[in-house]
């Protein structure tokens, strides 16, 4: 490529000069190429250590004038072709015009400029990609693409100088990190290290430091260890490792691909050797972070943060921390942990005013909330430009107050008395007058009962009020207060101040008529509620009367949701669980309905109404507890392994016991999914949930390892799981809750564990305290930290189960050992996430749906199986192989969805490497018929079509029916069904299900009979099959002796038939041969069998054998075989009427000649004897057919060709090779595929 000119001093230190003129001078760098010698390795060496660009451009041009010691580097290259081409350019253009120059200034100043000026011309064209990557990156990425034979969809994120340690020897080189790949590259003194890696396969990832690695990153496979230290900076590369890691992790958990994010905001100045992509993904972590640690809806995203302080009247301090800007909120977050966190939504702010600076307060600005709150910052940096930013998302921030629900749950915040449980005349009043939240639409619900606008605690607490409950009335009273005295100092609703005394009360536990509103508050889903009027209402009206899996689940679990409490024994607690759980499903279809989201559910329905308790749901399903309630229960079973790990570090005495006894697994899905609420008193548990919607996940761990401390004694002493069980059962049975004023309800769980002598009380505060007491050391990064190391684990564990699942569902007799099934797996799998990632323009539907039973999660379609189907078969038929890959593709789609599944992958290749002669062949016959054959292939009338117009439909019919009659019975079944009425059709299917079962037991007899055009497309198919053959002459010579004969014997079989059937055209035989020809016809067919005899014929194809191999080539590239006018396709009948200069000795040797030459014998006599009409047809004979049987026969004559079909291929030494040609194979197909034919 042209680069800018720069000065070179040393023009001939590790330079070899290869050619020269008086103004240009052509380079080799030492040691590329061959020899070089002990220079040559040094060199090597240095180009990677330094990261030279010779590694990459070996070759290069300068540019010097006679007199002048300075060279000026203006082209390089990758190879001597494209070097060459730069150095011919500038011979033939700028040669010439050097040489009237008198000045060399001027000489210099000229090449400069022309360069300068391709350079302009070529980035022109490159403009509209909006590339912002910088040089130095762009020329990595360059040469990371060329060093691992990535393509061009493969985007390189960073590089990173760095060692690998292969055994006790550090290699230095350059480690590339890839959206989809780890690749290092070391070369030192002629010892090269290439590594490929992909994210997906990585099963562990850590960072750590020990006597023989200092600090280096760990890097995981199912088959190998990889050790990289000598960072410049560790933390950056093992974070952003993370990240991509992540990344691979999600794309194999819900199929979600990595795509740019083009919101994000760019920066004004491209830092230098940063891409773009890592810009984007260092944005994406930020946001990530912003909103898990604010509760922000997912669509949120940063704008940017800055250093500030902020007044807190409660405490009348000028607290220091960050304030973080976003499209909807100003969130500001202390230096100390607890210190004070904000939310400032901007829907409620209305003034954003810059105040006067003094030396006490610089740069102040204060921000008024619809509340009546103000909150006071200072100390900003650029305070302009924020409150530009802060105006210019207050325009976009939509002004119109939201009605419903929203306007009745701030009534409740501003007047607390409203909060008081109704009277019994109001509960029986309520559910006939349709609530608040739902009242915009009465349609969607009129049949079932609706729900009353309150938790339905309230409508069913059947005890007098708070004042007659004594000490624990009094408690919740005081309780109560402590609320509103906060609420008085620190504000109430959204914009709260929340600091280490909100997390205190919390503990202490929510006071029941504000539980509704603080969890909506702590969760963030006020915040989605809000911004979201209308929606829940929506969806229940979408979602009623819909049926689903999801639907049904959630019918049968109904019931089972927590039966015990008043609320769900009866219908109104009932449907209002079934519209939230069904509205859910609706919404989030990848989750739609999993166990444990009805107890959760139920308990926020008891406090919340139902539109509260669905945007609870959403909060915790989306955001606090990821993944937890996916198909395979991810999130809760990568917690699980958190607190496994947890143990071990706090509890290490119980740990190896607990992994004993296997304990761990089985009590902590329970506890986890259901936060407790299954295993607990329902009063105790609701406080534990008070405490996760404040902390988040940190609260579960800590109480599970609190519980566990309790027990540890006992558990010590058990001597089996269901001991263990029991112990931990009875425990958590007697967790009580003193205070609460609920009346009891039984707990299910307690009447199964109860035993003679129960445990002691144990009070849920009390846990609470301890909990924090001894495990409050859990930090929310750390959690995060080790969800990505279980997630890597329990991914790839899931993954393997997949695949073992998978294999187990191949039929026995496929042929392949468990081993190679696997191996086929892995390159299958690999397959269809290269399509995902590489190919953009692949179609949605092969993107996987975890949803699907494991066999059909992984699809491919068919450019993705040609490619396969290149590197694993045995069949190898050079450039005629995508022409069979997709005959054998859509062979084995059965169901015509364009996509095949890796059974049927593996049926395809078993049918070629296994079974004897005769299955192989028969897998070749069927090969050549319908459906694998398509019609376009098989069709020369096509190509009449703009010559005919007319009588094109006819000419295309009749091939096409042919083909699909010729021995089956189900087309004209088909066609009498369609004449029918309704009815018949149902018979039609239960014979088309009944073959389907009976194809199992197919005999060669069932094969359809083969015509000519068929015939001859398969006597190509085996040319191109014995072109790169060691036996490949006699093979030839086989091949063309059976194919002479099975002529004639089609011949033969024609005559015969054309005796017997000469009757109208509508009394077709049993065997529905073709109809009889006109008696002209006949006369000249007569003479073929003849002529089938001839010597000269075969001598004609034994003469051309030598010139196959070349000659195929030409022919298959210019369209043979894909009906673009190839004379060896099907022609039409009316060929053999018009034309009698066509002999029928023509297609005697079609068959007895390799085919390709015949080839481009048939189109000089179609091309020059005849009229451009008569071309269009050809010597093929529609009449004619054979039998699977007369081919095997007639091949078994032939030692050489049964030997070539009863050889064994080991297909495991081809996986091993298609593995390491995956990526180069992806950059070649890419350029390939428009021009394959077929």
């Amino acid at each position: 490529m042209w680069l800018s000119p720069e000065e070179v001093l040393v023009a001939n230190a590790l330079w070899v000069t290869e050619r020269a003129n008086p103004f240009f001078v052509l380079q080799r760098r030492r040691g590329h190429g061959k020899g070089g010698g002990l220079t040559g390795l040094l060199v090597g060496t240095l180009d990677v250590v330094l990261d030279s660009s010779a590694r990459v451009a070996p070759y290069r041009i300068l540019h010097q004038t006679q007199d002048s010691q300075i060279y000026w580097t203006v082209a390089c290259g990758s190879s001597r072709k494209e070097i060459t081409k730069h150095w011919e350019w500038l011979e033939n253009n700028l040669l010439q015009t050097l040489s009237i120059f008198d000045s060399e200034e001027d000489i210099t100043t000229f090449v400069k400029g022309k360069i300068h000026g391709i350079i302009a011309e070529e980035n022109k064209n490159l403009q509209p990609q909006g590339d912002e990557d910088p040089g130095k990156f762009k020329e990595a990425e360059l040469k990371m693409r060329k060093q691992f034979g990535m393509p061009e969809g493969e985007k390189l994120v960073n590089y990173y100088s760095c060692s690998y340690w292969k055994g006790r020897v550090p290699r230095q080189g350059w480690l590339y990190l890839t959206v989809n790949h780890l690749c290092f590259y070391s070369f030192l003194l002629g010892k090269e290290v290439n590594l490929v890696v992909q994210w997906v396969d990585i099963t562990r990832l850590e960072k750590n430091a020990t006597l023989l690695f200092p600090e280096s990153i760990h890097v995981e496979t199912r088959d190998q260890e990889l050790f990289f230290s000598m960072f410049l900076n560790i933390g950056e590369t093992f974070k952003l490792m993370e990240q991509l890691a992540n990344l691979a992790m999600r794309q194999l958990l819900d199929s979600e691909g990595f795509l740019e994010d083009k919101a994000l905001p760019r920066p004004i100045r491209p830092h230098r050797n940063i891409s773009a992509l890592k810009r984007d993904l260092d944005a994406r972590a930020k946001n990530e972070c912003y909103r898990a640690t604010f509760r922000l809806p997912r669509d949120e995203q940063l704008d940017g943060h800055t250093g500030c302080t902020l007044w807190t009247p409660f405490n009348k301090l000028h607290i220091p921390g960050q304030m973080f800007i976003s499209n909807n909120y100003i969130c500001f977050a202390s230096k100390e942990e607890d210190a004070c966190h904000l939310i400032i939504p901007l829907r409620e702010v209305t003034i954003v005013e810059k105040a006067d600076s003094s030396s006490v307060l610089p740069s102040p600005l204060s921000i008024s909330t619809k509340s009546k709150m103000t909150f006071l910052f200072a100390n900003l940096k650029d305070r302009d430009f924020l409150v530009q930013r802060i105006s210019d998302f207050l325009q976009k921030t939509p002004s119109k107050q939201p009605g419903g629900i929203v306007g009745s749950r701030k009534a409740s915040v501003v007047d607390p008395s409203t909060e008081s449980s109704p009277s019994p005349q109001e509960v029986s009043e309520q559910p006939t007058s349709l609530a608040s939240p739902l009242n915009s639409h009465q349609s969607f619900c009129v049949q079932e009962v609706p729900t009353a606008s309150q938790g339905l605690l309230k409508l069913f607490q059947k005890n007098s009020p708070v004042e007659d409950l004594g000490a624990k009335g009094a408690k919740e009273k005081m309780k109560e207060e402590s609320w509103h005295i906060h609420f008085f100092e620190y504000g109430r609703g959204v914009c709260m101040y929340r600091t280490a005394k909100t997390r205190a009360l919390v503990l202490k536990g929510i006071p029941e008529s504000l539980r509704g509103e603080l969890w909506l508050l702590f969760s963030g889903a006020w915040n989605e509620m809000e911004t979201h009027p209308g929606y829940y209402t929506e969806l229940v009206e979408k979602s009623t009367g819909k049926y689903s899996l999801a639907t049904e689940e959630i019918e049968r679990d109904l019931h089972r949701s927590m039966p015990e409490h008043p609320a769900f024994q009866n219908e109104l607690g009932i449907a209002a669980l079934r519209r939230v759980l069904t509205a859910y499903a609706f919404r989030n279809p990848t989750i739609g309905y999993c166990q444990a989201m009805n107890i959760v559910t139920s308990v926020l329905l008891l406090y919340g109404s139902e539109e509260e308790a669905f945007w609870l749901l959403v909060a915790l399903c989306e955001r606090m507890l990821p993944d937890y309630y996916n198909t395979r229960v991810v999130g809760a079973l990568v917690d699980q392994g958190i607190f496994e790990e947890l143990t071990r570090d706090f509890l290490p005495q119980l740990s190896e016991k607990m992994q004993d006894l296997g304990v761990i697994s089985s009590i902590s899905l329970s506890w986890f999914l259901t936060l407790f609420l299954s295993v607990m008193p329902f009063e105790s548990a609701v406080v534990i949930v008070d405490c996760f919607f404040y902390e988040g996940i940190k609260v579960i761990l800590q109480v599970a390892l609190a519980v566990l401390d309790a027990n540890m004694e006992q558990l010590l002493g058990c001597s089996d799981e269901g001991e263990a069980m029991t112990v931990l059962g009875r425990y958590l049975d007697n967790v009580v809750n003193k205070q609460s004023v609920s009346p009891p309800i039984p707990h299910l769980h307690a009447l199964l564990t109860s035993g003679d002598d129960p445990p002691a009380e144990v009070d849920i505060f009390e846990l609470l305290k301890v909990s924090y007491e001894k495990f409050s050391s859990l930090r929310a990064e750390d959690i995060e930290q080790m969800r990505f190391k279980q997630r890597l684990k329990v991914i790839q564990s899931l993954e393997d189960t997949a695949k073992r699942s998978v294999v187990r569902a191949i039929p026995v007799d496929i042929g392949f050992s468990i081993e190679e099934l696997e191996d086929l797996y892995m390159v299958f799998k690999a397959k269809h996430l290269a399509s995902q990632y590489w190919g953009c323009s692949r179609m949605v539907a092969s993107r996987r749906d975890p949803s699907l039973p494991y066999l059909e999660q992984y699809r491919i379609d068919a450019s993705q199986f040609q490619e396969l189907f290149a590197s694993l078969t045995p069949w190898a038929c050079g450039s005629h192989t995508p022409v069979l890959a997709g005959r054998m593709f859509r062979l084995l789609d059965k169901n015509k969805d364009l996509l095949i599944n890796f059974k049927e992958f593996v049926m395809g290749m078993s049918g070629m490497y296994h079974g004897d002669l005769t299955e192989k062949l028969k897998v070749l016959y069927k090969l050549h018929l319908p459906p694998a054959l398509s019609p376009e292939e098989a069709e020369s009338a096509l190509e009449a079509a703009h010559y005919f117009t007319e009588d094109s439909s006819s000419e295309e019919a009749l091939p096409q029916e042919e083909q699909e009659g010729s021995g089956s019975e189900d087309v004209q079944e088909k066609k009498g069904e369609e004449k029918g009425t309704g009815s018949p059709d149902y018979r039609h299917y239960l014979r088309m299900w009944a073959k389907e079962k009976e194809v199992q037991k197919e005999t060669i007899k069932d094969l359809p009979k083969m015509n000519q055009e068929q015939f001859i497309e398969l006597c190509k198919t085996l040319y191109n099959m014995f072109s790169e053959d060691p036996m490949e002459q006699d093979l030839y010579h086989a091949i063309a002796t059976v194919a002479s004969l099975l002529l004639r014997i089609g011949e033969v079989g024609k005559k015969f038939s054309a005796r017997t059937v000469r009757k109208p055209r509508d009394c077709a035989t049993e065997e529905d041969e073709p109809p009889a020809p006109e008696p002209h016809q006949d006369t000249a067919r007569e003479r073929q069998p003849p002529a089938a005899g001839d010597p000269q014929a075969k001598g004609g194809g034994d003469m051309h054998l030598g010139k196959v191999p070349q000659e195929s080539q030409v022919v298959v590239e210019a369209g043979s075989g894909e009906g673009q006018g190839s004379p060896s396709q099907p022609l039409s009948d009316d060929e053999t009427k018009d034309d009698m200069s066509m002999s029928s000795y023509s297609v005697v040797s079609t068959g007895s000649l390799p085919c390709e030459d015949l080839a481009d014998d048939t189109v000089l006599v179609g091309g020059e004897a005849c009229s451009p009409t008569v071309r269009i047809g050809g010597t093929v004979d529609t009449d004619w057919c054979i039998s699977f049987e007369q081919i095997l026969a007639s091949i078994l004559t032939e030692s050489v060709l049964v030997n070539f079909f009863e050889k064994r291929v080991d297909i495991g030494l081809k996986i091993k090779d298609q593995k390491k040609v995956e990526r180069q194979f992806s950059t070649a197909s890419d350029h390939e595929q428009p021009g394959v034919s077929g």
